[in-house]
């Protein structure tokens, strides 16, 4: 299937590894010119590295920085459009599962993980949107997770910050349609890649979490970062034209109130 994403620019943030890298290599299979962002130099590189050497430096933009940081977010965004003057699509992959657990919980706890995990986003979206309003065209796809959805055992911090991503992404879709702006939200569920989270987790207990894929999944296993780099890079192409608002789960059948 042709997703006509030939030469449209991705702009991917958070993505040095895993599902964001996932994502910009898969802009880049569709023939898209991506963006390539990442806080640490050295992995931010390698992951350059490799995009220019199979797809050709003409069509990767690596950007090194915090994409917490307003003025970082600003000269990400001026470097793309002084590059190739346009985003078409923008991913905002900005998060971390980590977090306090329990309940008690201070209110430094909650404005940490707000500051990561729901304001970032919110910042790299506010700053690009004028960009994609001026063209009357583009989308935006939040990468959000499961534990937005419905109760689990994640941090609540983590949790409430995801859950209130996802409405903003619904109600912000409501507001850019007259724009010609698309914008959903992809729930990813447990995504098993080199460095994540769930590897260091299986290392530290591999039979416990084995036990909690195999009863909780009912596809009996993790996720891959392709998996969810398929299904953004979809819906952020023509073929998903009619798709806004949408919050898009794949977890693997894990989800039950959905």
């Amino acid at each position: 299937m042709d997703l006509n994403l030939s030469e449209k620019v991705a702009f991917v943030a958070g993505s040095s590894r895993g599902i964001g890298y996932a994502i910009a290599r898969a802009f880049l299979v569709e023939g898209a010119r991506a963006v390539v962002t990442g806080r640490q130099a050295e992995p931010l590189n390698r992951a350059a590295a490799i995009l220019d050497g199979e797809f050709g430096h003409e069509r990767v933009l690596a950007y090194c920085g915090d994409l917490t940081r307003d003025e970082q977010i600003a000269e990400s965004l001026a470097q793309t459009l002084a590059r190739w003057g346009k985003i078409d699509c923008l991913i905002a992959n900005i998060g971390t599962g980590i977090g306090k657990p329990g309940w008690q919980l201070s209110q430094s706890d909650w404005d940490i993980t707000f500051e990561i995990n729901f304001w970032s986003s919110i910042r790299l979206v506010q700053a690009a949107l004028p960009t994609l309003v001026r063209a009357g065209s583009g989308s935006v796809t939040f990468i959000g997770s499961i534990v937005g959805l419905e109760s689990t055992p994640a941090p609540l911090s983590y949790s409430a910050a995801k859950a209130a991503l996802a409405n903003y992404s619904k109600n912000l879709a409501r507001q850019m349609g007259q724009h010609g702006i698309r914008v959903n939200y992809v729930a990813p569920g447990n995504v098993l890649f080199p460095g994540g989270s769930w590897e260091q987790k299986l290392a530290q207990e591999p039979e416990r979490l084995r036990h909690y894929i195999e009863t909780e999944v009912p596809l009996r296993r993790f996720g891959t970062p392709e998996e969810i780099a398929d299904l953004v890079v979809f819906l952020s192409s023509d073929r998903a034209a009619f798709i806004t608002g949408a919050c898009v789960v794949a977890d693997g059948g894990q989800t039950r109130g959905m």
